[in-house]
């Protein structure tokens, strides 16, 4: 089951967490509904193309990430958002768009919008549609050490 990839992560770190099972819904706004989380607290995983890497930006299920915006704050060239195809196999034990932000599992670097991080609990895909966790979200900022974006998003 895609979820105790993160489930143990979180054990194994001493984190306090709720999951969630739903019926299968494949958007973040449709998640957050049912489940009952705000669309502010509901984190969605974009994975991003930086250059010549891969990372993750975490969202907001409510904000549109501003390409543009990312660009000029990383000072980078090439920004664009990754196909389904292109990431699929970099996360062999999530459900494709279903990926937990958690990039430090998968070896990427994780951004997460201020806005989001300003959220005493964050909730999020547990690797599949079915399942989310929440947390609070200076847990996942101790675990995972992302990056804090301002003015990313729409």
């Amino acid at each position: 089951m895609p979820a105790n990839k993160v489930k143990a992560f979180l054990d194994s770190n001493g984190i306090r967490y709720v999951s969630i099972l739903h019926s299968a819904a494949f958007t973040a706004a449709e998640v957050a509904a049912s489940v009952h989380v705000a669309g502010r607290d509901f984190a969605k995983t974009l994975i991003v193309d930086l250059d010549d890497e891969r990372v993750m930006v975490v969202l907001p299920a409510t904000r549109r990430l501003l390409l543009g915006e990312l660009r000029e704050m990383l000072e980078s060239e090439h920004v664009r958002l990754a196909t389904e195809a292109e990431f699929q196999d970099l996360f062999p034990d999530c459900e494709l768009g279903a990926m937990p932000p958690f990039g430090n599992l998968y070896g990427m670097k994780v951004y997460v919008a201020a806005d989001l991080a300003h959220e005493s609990e964050i909730a999020f895909n547990a690797g599949t549609h079915t399942e989310v966790i929440k947390m609070a979200y200076d847990d996942f900022d101790r675990v995972v050490k992302p990056l804090v974006l301002q003015y990313v998003t729409t």
